[in-house]
């Protein structure tokens, strides 16, 4: 292991408790997007005792923490905050039990894609970094952003001003914990993460009585025939070598069997990594509803709304080669190549807010046991739980240690040469 690196670490063993508490406490204390009050409190309390140089309410609720020690690079590290509108079912002592009021009904809160973790993970670090600054110089920036899972923390905080309240980063970095085996750590250039848009689309038909269909246009049989033409949007019109996704997660339409209603809302999720593809596959999405709602004879065209954008995370090759390095060097064994994601991130909007290079990598926060034991029986699908799942939730150790790591080596990289 580098020499800096291992002295930063020298002060883990006396750090892991708070780290792991600061953990369960976030976990049973989990807050939707722009409402990490209480969180974005605990880290700014935590950052400020060690010494950076603290700025809240960034975009809404992001938090950012400065250190400077010297001359050198500067180092832009970030964790997401938010959690999820999900009913936790893990049974764990520190569950959550939190909910909130949306639109007049009360809503479970989980930290169920695990940034909980990075945010344990990058506060620990920051404190291990400000203990230790013999063993690097330049300037070390932690972000904590909001409303990672709405897909507009990021943009709120470049919005806000981010460039004129922080130093210029000359690369920022990041990381996600993902359900393979604690103590994993997996880098890859280029892309990694896929672009996703969501759309609501609002199909209009004319109602009437159910005994009486042929007095109305049926927007329920248009729904599913859109739902069934959707799919062959990637499997006949995108190359089989090409990988993208196009998903209808939500049908709503009626009230009762007997009446035949005046519209159906559909919800769909496309992802994507090329820019020409997802050009392609919106458009194709869109002729698929008009000319479906044209051929039932619909009086009026579909309603296309878009609910969410993320762009794509396409990680900077050579930054990706420089952490890779620091991982191999670090973690041996554990570092890994890893799997391109479907899953979608907004991270990347604040490294090109400022021009900057970036890397995105994954770490493991299953127990590595049970994880094996699924892989032996051919079981991982079903039985290792995966983010945004009501049973998912990393286990603590050796999952914090290694983000803490990670996140050491990689900064060091820049910091410590």
């Amino acid at each position: 292991m580098n020499r800096n690196v291992s002295t930063v670490l020298a002060g883990l063993d006396d750090a892991r408790d708070d780290i792991e508490n600061l953990y369960r406490d976030l976990h049973a204390h989990p807050e939707l997007g722009l409402r990490e009050h209480r969180t974005a409190d605990r880290v700014a309390t935590a950052l400020q005792t060690r010494g950076y140089q603290v700025t809240t309410g960034i975009g809404g609720t992001g938090v950012t923490g400065v250190l400077g020690n010297g001359p050198g690079p500067t180092v832009l590290l970030r964790a997401d905050m938010d959690a999820l509108p999900v009913e936790e079912a893990t049974g764990l002592p520190y569950a959550s039990t939190v909910t909130v009021d949306r639109g007049g009904t009360r809503q479970p809160v989980m930290h169920a894609c695990g940034h909980d973790i990075h945010i344990a993970s990058l506060v620990g670090f920051a404190g291990l970094m400000a203990d230790a600054t013999q063993a690097w110089h330049g300037t070390l920036v932690t972000l904590f952003q909001p409303s990672e899972e709405n897909g507009d923390g990021a943009r709120a905080m470049v919005d806000d001003g981010l460039a004129g309240k922080i130093p210029a980063p000359d690369v920022a970095l990041a990381q996600h914990v993902l359900p393979y085996p604690a103590g994993y750590v997996g880098t890859r250039p280029g892309p990694f993460l896929a672009a996703a848009d969501s759309l609501r689309v609002t199909l209009y038909g004319r109602g009437a009585h159910g005994s009486q269909p042929q007095a109305a246009v049926d927007p329920v049989v248009m729904a599913a025939m859109c739902v069934v033409k959707l799919q062959t949007v990637v499997s006949r019109e995108i190359a089989a070598t090409t990988p993208a996704v196009v998903t209808v997660g939500s049908i709503h339409a009626g009230t009762g069997p007997n009446v035949i209603p005046d519209r159906a809302v559909l919800e769909i999720n496309i992802r994507t990594y090329d820019t020409a593809v997802r050009d392609h596959v919106l458009h194709a999405v869109e002729r698929i509803l008009r000319a479906e709602a044209a051929s039932a004879g619909a009086a009026r065209d579909p309603e296309i709304e878009t609910i969410t954008t993320f762009p794509p995370t396409v990680n900077d090759t050579d930054t990706t080669r420089t952490v890779a390095a620091a991982f191999a060097e670090t973690f041996g064994d554990n570092a890994h190549t890893i799997d391109l994601q479907t899953a979608s991130e907004d991270m990347s909007e604040i490294p090109a807010a400022f021009g900057i290079p970036f890397t995105y990598w994954g770490i493991g926060g299953t127990d590595p046991a049970a994880y094996a034991a699924a892989e032996r029986n051919g079981t991982i699908a079903r039985d290792i739980p995966v983010n945004h799942s009501p049973f998912f939730a990393p286990v603590p150790q050796p999952t914090l240690d290694t983000g803490v790591t990670a996140l050491t080596a990689a900064a060091l990289a820049w910091l410590g040469t």
